[in-house]
């Protein structure tokens, strides 16, 4: 809780600045790395977020460039099957995207956003130096293939890789919830045209990992395949240090949020509150429940939130039974102080709540997403690569995918939100769950063309035999569908997903909601690597193996219409779910855009906007 002087002294501190022509102070609560207030006109925005960007745009660059070919060198250099490999890239994907969960808590608990992030990034490159090693200094390389004999890697080499790979999985943990949370920071709630911005942030912050991702895909991936790994991992090694520095340069524009306590103390704490009294009755007038003056969250910049009939066995957390309880009380004995939460942090708590089931629904699509990485490009290594004089390398066609979100991305933030927005009165166009599901429609029909395309590839590989290195006489760029399709459905999903669950978190736990959205991309691969090994051992007793090494002896297509029935029910319980669902109180407050070009107005009244 603030002290009174210090209320007074931030107080003091606006009047002066409005008096002397600053501008206002920032009413979100946002504060310097010192913790003391700040003036909008001095920090964040777009200003602020340019280096967000940036970092961003370097990141992704030495991410993907590591992952989007790492099937590729698990197979090639380290000498593992398809499917061993396969469920290797999805097992270290799973964890990369399952430690922000870490990196969330310890942010919204401990260190704060920002360092956080710095502790995360020092990690993160130490991990990505060690993958850089393994792959350049001899004695941590296997030798090649001696003809048809490929010698396995020592356990040194494989514990150096692998080292490296699942320290960058640790110092994603610290980054990755934090950054697009940071950048979502530098924009104050309380001002109705940052507001606005905002809502494109979301789009035009994924636009530029795009570039990101289409930089490593192409340039990079042909760097690994065609002049050494070297090289091809030095360069995402010096991005990721370059990105680093641009980010801790803008230190001084950032706007920053104060540690709030760790959610999963607040909300175990509302939970074991109302287990405790399960035996109270609820009031009838909700009014009743403790909740503090609105005054203290006004103060702190911080919503209120009002008791909801959802999930009442939590209201019991703050029924007030202790005698000295504001209002009174009837309880025949003392409980403990810690048995008495707020109507808030009851309502936070039930937020969270609201957002597992639909967090389920994401685990599959993500899973859908998995299969670019690995059988897609396993796909592409058995066809014919030859553009000109150019060997395309498999991993490349990933490109498509990110021209084709960019494309959709741009499109849908200046073509289709503007045009739907005047019918539906919401800002955003459409509400996000819906822009999710039209992406998980969109994957599934992804995935029925997939399975055509894969059915193809096999009755060309049964007519035409393979070469000697198994490569079909088939164009890869049979595959393309596939890849454009995946583009559009991820264009509509991915940046959903994270705009969706930073905007339903509550405000105390904004790291927390974009941990979750990365939670279902750790499943996701998870669950890949789990559907794989089962397939494969389920259908190699059968006799007929629908994943082996040689996919031209494979039933792949099998396997992708697998997964397009399991996309299928998934979407189906989605649809459920998500009609069922009710946005949270305080950020139903909504913004009025005048289509016309009118001014922007902020509306205190409850209006569903997202």
């Amino acid at each position: 809780m603030a002290k009174p002087s210090t209320q007074r002294d931030s107080q003091q501190q606006q009047q002066q600045a409005m008096e002397n022509g600053e501008g206002a102070y920032a009413q979100d609560g946002s504060v310097d790395l010192r913790g003391n207030p700040l003036l909008r006109s001095k920090r964040g925005g777009w200003t602020a977020c340019a280096f967000i960007v940036v970092y961003e745009l370097f990141e992704r660059m030495a991410y993907y460039g590591i992952a989007s070919n790492l099937v590729m060198y698990m197979t090639n250099r380290l000498h593992q099957g398809t499917v061993e490999a396969s469920n290797n890239v999805t097992n270290w994907s799973g964890t990369v995207f399952l430690t922000p969960l870490i990196g969330a808590v310890v942010a919204d608990a401990y260190l704060g956003r920002y360092w956080t992030f710095v502790a995360g990034s020092a990690i993160y490159l130490m991990g990505m130096i060690l993958l850089t090693l393994s792959v350049t200094v001899p004695a941590l390389k296997p030798p090649a293939c001696d003809g048809a004999t490929c010698p396995r890697a020592s356990a040194l080499q494989l514990g150096v890789y692998f080292g490296g790979l699942y320290t960058i999985a640790l110092g994603h943990g610290g980054t990755k919830p934090n950054i697009s949370t940071i950048g979502a920071d530098q924009f104050d709630d309380f001002d109705p045209a940052e507001k606005l911005h905002k809502l494109s942030f979301f789009n035009w912050w994924m636009f530029t990992i795009f570039l990101g991702i289409l930089f490593s895909s192409t340039v990079l991936v042909y760097l690994q395949d065609n002049v050494s790994w070297t090289v091809g991992y030095g360069i995402p090694t010096l991005g990721l240090l370059v990105s680093v520095a641009i980010f801790l340069a803008g230190t001084p524009l950032y706007r920053h949020k104060a540690p709030q306590g760790s959610p999963f103390t607040s909300m175990g704490r509302v939970v074991a509150a109302a287990v405790w009294k399960r035996g109270m009755a609820l009031p009838d007038d909700a009014k009743e429940l403790h909740e503090l003056e609105l005054e203290h969250y006004t103060s702190r910049r911080r919503f209120r939130m009002d008791a909801t009939d959802s999930m009442r066995f939590l209201n019991k957390a703050a029924v007030k039974v202790n005698p000295g309880d504001a209002n009174g009380g009837s309880a025949p004995a003392r409980l403990p102080p810690w048995t008495l939460c707020t109507v808030t942090h009851v309502e936070e708590t039930k937020q969270i709540a609201k957002l597992v089931p639909l967090l389920f629904t994401l685990v599959v699509p993500c899973t859908l997403v998995a299969q670019a990485n690995t059988l897609f490009v396993k796909q592409g290594a058995t066809l014919d690569r030859r553009l000109g004089a150019f060997l395309v390398p498999p991993a490349s066609l990933g490109a498509f995918i990110t021209l084709t979100m960019l494309i959709c991305v741009a499109l849908y933030d200046r073509v289709f939100v503007p045009a739907v927005r005047r019918r539906t009165k919401n800002p955003r166009g459409i509400t996000l769950l819906q822009r999710i599901g039209a992406g998980m429609l969109l994957q599934v029909v992804t995935m029925v063309v997939t399975a055509g395309i894969e059915n193809r590839r096999l009755s060309f590989a049964r007519g035409h035999g393979p070469d000697a290195a198994g490569v079909l006489p088939l164009t890869i760029f049979v595959l393309l569908p596939q890849f454009v399709l995946l583009g559009a459905a991820d264009a509509l999903l991915v940046v959903g997903q994270v705009e969706f669950f930073y905007d339903q978190a509550p405000e105390s736990m904004k790291s927390l909601g974009t941990a979750l959205s990365l939670v279902a991309y750790g499943a996701g691969n998870v669950l890949s690597s789990a559907i794989l090994s089962l397939v494969g051992r389920v259908t190699a007793k059968r006799g007929s193996p629908w994943v082996t090494n040689n996919l031209n002896a494979s039933r792949l297509d099998y396997y992708y219409a697998l997964l397009t029935v399991l996309a299928a029910v998934n979407l189906s319980v989605f649809l459920a779910l998500s009609g069922r669902y009710k946005y949270r109180s305080e950020s139903r407050e909504t913004i009025d855009v005048d289509v016309q070009g009118g001014p922007v107005r902020l509306h205190s009244e409850p209006a569903p906007v997202a």
